[in-house]
């Protein structure tokens, strides 16, 4: 019961976090669409791959430094924690930097990439430029958010994410309704907000000097060759909805037209708020998982793992349920029951929502992978969902069955990736079996 008890302190304000993360780009979709229109508000949709990746960069780095810090605190290494937490930071930052400069030196290029069109291109360079300046406070705000649940304290990380989503939604309002700025006034709130989030969790640090701490750090690259492969997997998963994104978006231009981007738009957001529930609860359950392997528990890691496979089983269906009886009432947040597109994306949002019902599931073991130290199949599990698998779905499907084979995509490639999971978990479990089957029982008298 105490265990769960924690899975569950960990496991909610995770939740909640990766919620307020998510409707960042959401409520600047809302915005955007009732302010400016919805040709605008599907540039927003265009720029998300982008946000996306700068999310993967921020969770890559995070995920991979909170298994070895949680590792090391379990061990009773503060000091090694303590220089993994530190040279991290460092890391962080010199990387966004460089990504932001690299955007605003290609900025055309990059939204023609993404998809832009000849009505939505101004739109894609205001909200990826502006975006762009502010990539460092995503990624360092995301790393402190993950280290602070490392550091024993995950209430801090709502509180957070929490400022930063009111401080998003307040100048969401002020910028796109109350000014008339646009895209570019909905990128900026965004940007102010992860700011705000960034000041919050360096606030914590500094007053709370316990166990983690910002100060100077003992350099150590080699160390990337641990924590990368290692944070490659949660860092594929945030990758995966961005890519999805960029393959539907590219894929609709094609089979469909531009005319369905605003469909995909919405069903994007509702996914990308899907995804992140099964995320949180992953990464709840991960710095858990990893403190148990360090202080050698090996029977408390997959016990939290039942718990999170449990959590998805719940979370799935009730995603699937409020996707298809709220369908009309979510289409209608966005868009006019009047508008063109209106009934079908009703439609298209019932029929992608099945996938709903089976993604958790390769997340979840994905997240439990890393936090064992087992990269290969951490790795497997995210790169063929995120990309190999529906990359292929998306190929194949519209050529037989049209736009529903569009909608039907992800569900085909997230089943097959489930095949792959079953396989991975029958391996790890067999193995282990077979490592205690080596183990000589000592059954000497002087023992009994």
């Amino acid at each position: 019961m105490e265990l769960r008890k924690k899975f569950l302190k960990f496991a909610l304000p995770s939740i909640a976090s990766m919620w307020v993360f998510s409707l960042y780009t959401i409520v600047d979709g809302i915005f955007v669409a009732r302010g400016v229109g919805e040709t605008a508000m599907s540039a927003v949709n265009l720029s998300m791959p982008f946000t996306s990746l700068i999310y993967m960069i921020g969770i890559l780095l995070a995920t991979g430094t909170s298994t070895i810090i949680s590792v090391a605190l379990g061990r009773g290494e503060l000091q090694e924690a303590r220089n993994y937490f530190n040279q991290n930071l460092a890391v962080t930052g010199a990387v966004s930097l460089l990504l932001t400069a690299a955007v605003l030196l290609y900025l055309e290029p990059a939204a023609l990439f993404l998809g832009a069109t000849p009505d939505t291109l101004e739109y894609v360079k205001e909200y990826v430029g502006t975006i762009a300046v502010f990539a460092i406070f995503f990624t360092v705000s995301y790393n402190l958010e993950v280290q602070v649940k490392a550091n024993g304290a995950p209430q801090i990380s709502t509180v957070g994410v929490l400022s930063c989503g009111l401080m998003n939604v307040a100048l969401d309002a002020l910028f796109v309704l109350g000014f008339g700025w646009g895209v570019w006034g909905a990128a900026l709130a965004t940007g102010l907000a992860q700011a705000t989030a960034t000041a919050v969790f360096i606030g914590y640090f500094l007053t709370h000097r316990q166990r983690l701490r910002l100060g100077r750090f003992r350099p150590d690259l080699r160390l990337y060759r641990r924590i990368v492969p290692l944070g490659l997997s949660e860092g594929l998963n945030e990758l995966s909805n961005g890519l999805i994104i960029f393959l539907f978006n590219h894929t609709i231009l094609r089979v469909i037209g531009e005319q369905a981007l605003p469909a995909y738009t919405i069903i994007s957001y509702v996914n990308t708020l899907v995804l992140m529930t099964m995320t949180g609860t992953a990464q709840g359950m991960q710095p858990l998982v990893s403190f148990s392997l360090g202080a050698g528990r090996r029977r408390e890691c997959h016990r939290l793992l039942k718990y999170g496979v449990a959590s998805a089983a719940l979370f799935a269906v009730l995603s699937f349920a409020l996707a298809e009886l709220g369908a009309p009432a979510i289409v209608a947040a966005f868009l006019t029951r009047e508008s063109a597109v209106f009934s079908y994306s009703v439609s298209a949002l019932r029929m992608y929502a099945c996938v709903f019902l089976v993604l958790g599931f390769n997340v979840i073991f994905a997240a439990f992978f890393t936090a064992v130290e087992r990269p290969v199949p951490a790795f497997s599990i995210s790169f063929s969902r995120s990309l190999v698998l529906l990359s292929a779905s998306l190929l194949i499907l519209p050529v037989r069955f049209g736009d529903r084979g569009i909608w039907f995509s992800p569900l085909v490639s997230e089943l097959l990736c489930l095949t792959l999971t079953a396989g991975c978990a029958v391996r790890y479990f067999r193995g282990l079996r077979k490592a205690d089957d080596t183990i000589i029982p000592d059954n000497t008298p002087g023992d009994k």
